[in-house]
């Protein structure tokens, strides 16, 4: 049924490949299916200007496709002298779901900053993206307590995000370019290790979705969420 042969509840093969640059405190590439998305945590002494003496830090990511990750060249955005709104509402994404599940007042004056450049795109870039910045950000917290800046980890709990959707009217994990593309429903899922969602976005793209199939899109991003989760603590040697 679906263009890649994988059953509704299936995920694409998936991996988080840890320390791929040698300069960042913390670095990930994550790849699902053909989709790879390069995440790299930097530390960097001291906080934006609205926090500056509150005595807590700040997490926050920058996210950006490259020229050629998708089937034609597409210009980058420093060249367009601004970035889409797609872009912002992307990257905005990713740094609300890190500090969800980060103590900022643990983390002291510091600010982590998470860069995810997209190398190839087929569809989930964004839950990618989120799925190894926490990789990313847990090897730059485990540098800070290793270099006893400070004693203990910030991050509270683990954070992974995952996309659903409904298509030819059957709900169905981890959508690919193909199935995203002309999917009825399509739905992105932003959950914690503890099972409570960060952020949900689900859209009706042809048709409206009956509380019964949200339902169902929800516990297949837990199913896939959990599987993440294990690979999270895999790639980190946990």
């Amino acid at each position: 049924m679906r263009p890649s042969g994988r059953k509704p509840d299936q995920m694409r093969a998936v991996s988080l490949e840890v320390g791929v640059t040698r300069y960042a405190e913390g670095s990930c590439l994550v790849t699902f299916g053909h989709t790879k998305v390069l995440v790299t945590a930097s530390l960097e002494q001291g906080v934006p200007s609205f926090l500056k003496g509150k005595g807590q830090g700040w997490v926050t990511a920058e996210y950006g496709m490259l020229p050629r990750s998708t089937h034609t060249r597409s210009r980058r955005e420093a060249a367009a002298g601004k970035q889409s709104g797609r872009t912002q509402e992307i990257q905005r994404l990713i740094g609300r779901s890190m500090r969800a599940v980060v103590d900022l007042k643990a983390l002291g004056e510091r600010q982590i900053t998470l860069d995810c450049d997209v190398l190839q795109a087929d569809g989930g870039t964004r839950t990618a993206a989120i799925t190894g910045a926490w990789v990313a950000l847990s090897q730059a917290c485990d540098k800070l307590v290793s270099g006893k800046l400070i004693a203990a980890s910030p991050i509270i709990d683990q954070v992974a995000a995952i996309s659903c959707g409904i298509y030819e009217n059957t709900p169905v994990l981890d959508l690919d370019y193909d199935e995203d593309s002309s999917a009825d429903t399509d739905a992105n899922f932003v959950i914690t290790g503890t099972g409570d969602a960060v952020e949900i976005q689900a859209t009706g793209e042809k048709r409206g979705f009956s509380r019964h199939e949200f339902n169902t899109l929800f516990d297949l991003a837990l199913k896939g969420t959990g599987e993440l989760f294990a690979l999270q603590k895999a790639a980190l040697g946990r």
